[in-house]
């Protein structure tokens, strides 16, 4: 990664002190703006257990048929093989038993990580119905334990596939649009702040939280290329920055989150090609995360960006190809791109001097449009997603982004 002078070193490019102190203090102002963008009066279960650890003790102390069970850590390859040497019923009783540790284990069979984690849902939204009724709770305590248990209901709906999830805190989880075992491209939904178990969804503004980018986006894609065999990721497995703080403007989060969705692309099953598609504080994420990507990995497309923790495309070290894009109304234009003694997070990724690919993000409508069904900006995810470069639209200003490119081999092979 590209190293970024310190505040106060010799070698910070500005004439004077002061001028590097405004430049600081903006940056604090606008990721503040960051982190209450779409803010969420959402607060952690504080002293309660958490679920999942406890369900982890279990898993390292259980057995089935007098054999130990696998680390949880164990590479996805090792834990596929344990799952095939068991039984249809003994699969079931393990998703059954610990439903927070099946319903999380890359290397676990599809269908039965969807099972655990209805299993680990239902039970989520007992204990959140218990709560509704617990005197020891303030009233805005039985509110977000009631709209906590709402939220579970509707993702235990019978379309619903649960990939991952997690009620402990702010709670975390992933879902899955269409075969994910058979498909041939499979696009990743990264989204930004103030992402968490409540705000995975919205009646309002559907498109600018995670299940609606991530239906929309299969829509299109289904639409680009019928005969694609794809799979969408609804993806919120990961700490996003909450509420008024630093975290938005800093990358502690973006490489915790890095982890995960690096053993996200390692486990997914079969040997589709991968698509990232990043928006604000997630394509920090995707930029950290690059840097040790899964050759499956063809394409990383960031939209409303703070910048991807680099300075060029280079700088991110992948196979991958870059892309970029903000619509002109998109009010992340007014952030500093700059790193300063580790708050920011580097250079624009529509700038040309990153190198990107610079996609028009036509009809956007700023800041949390770039998903929305009839916009360019999806047209052009929907086209990278299925294998099809070559048919994506670009920035007007920006040359041909799509210069040398043709269909993927599994696109062109449909």
């Amino acid at each position: 990664m590209t190293s970024f002078p310190e505040l106060g070193s010799s070698s910070i490019p500005w004439t004077n002190a002061s001028t590097a102190w405004r430049a600081l203090l903006a940056l604090a102002v606008v990721f503040v703006m960051l982190a209450t963008t779409g803010w969420t009066a959402v607060r952690s279960h504080k002293g309660a257990p958490d679920p999942r650890a406890v369900s982890l003790k279990a898993w390292r102390h259980g057995s089935v048929n007098g054999r130990p069970l696998p680390s949880p850590d164990a590479e996805p390859s090792a834990l596929s093989r344990f799952f095939t040497t068991l039984t249809a019923d003994q699969r079931e009783r393990l998703a059954d038993r610990y439903p927070l540790v099946v319903g999380n284990l890359g290397g676990a069979p599809t269908e039965l990580r969807y099972r655990a984690n209805r299993a680990a849902l239902a039970q989520a939204r007992t204990v959140e119905e218990q709560r509704t009724h617990d005197a020891g709770l303030t009233p805005a305590g039985r509110y977000e334990a009631s709209r906590r248990m709402h939220r579970f209901e509707s993702l235990l709906g019978p379309d619903r596939q649960i990939i991952a999830f997690d009620p402990a805190g702010d709670g975390r989880v992933a879902e899955v649009f269409g075969d994910l075992d058979a498909a041939r491209r499979v696009s990743v939904v990264v989204p930004g702040v103030d992402t968490n178990v409540l705000t995975f969804e919205k009646t309002q503004r559907a498109y600018s939280a995670p299940v609606g980018m991530g239906r929309s986006l299969y829509a299109a894609e289904r639409k680009a290329s019928p005969g694609t065999r794809t799979a969408v990721i609804a993806w919120a497995d990961y700490t996003s920055p909450v509420g008024v703080g630093m975290d938005a403007a800093t990358g502690k989060l973006a490489a915790e989150g890095a982890l995960r969705l690096r053993r996200l692309v390692t486990t997914l099953p079969g040997d589709s090609k991968v698509a990232l598609f990043c928006h604000s504080y997630g394509s920090v994420v995707c930029g950290v995360a690059a840097r040790e990507l899964s050759p499956r990995v063809t394409d990383v497309a960031v939209a409303g960006s703070p910048g991807m923790r680099a300075q060029s495309v280079s700088d991110l070290d992948t196979t991958a190809r870059i892309w970029a894009m903000r619509d002109a109304d998109d009010w992340i234009q007014g952030v500093p791109h700059m790193e300063v003694g580790g708050l920011g997070h580097g250079a624009d990724p529509v700038s040309a001097g990153f190198g990107a690919r610079v996609l028009s993000a036509g009809d956007a409508q700023g800041h949390t449009g770039y998903f929305a069904p009839g916009t360019t900006s999806l047209a052009n995810f929907a086209g990278i997603g299925v294998g099809v470069p070559a048919s994506v639209r670009c920035a007007s200003d920006s040359g041909d982004c799509a210069d040398g490119l043709g269909p993927d081999a599994e696109a062109a092979a449909v």
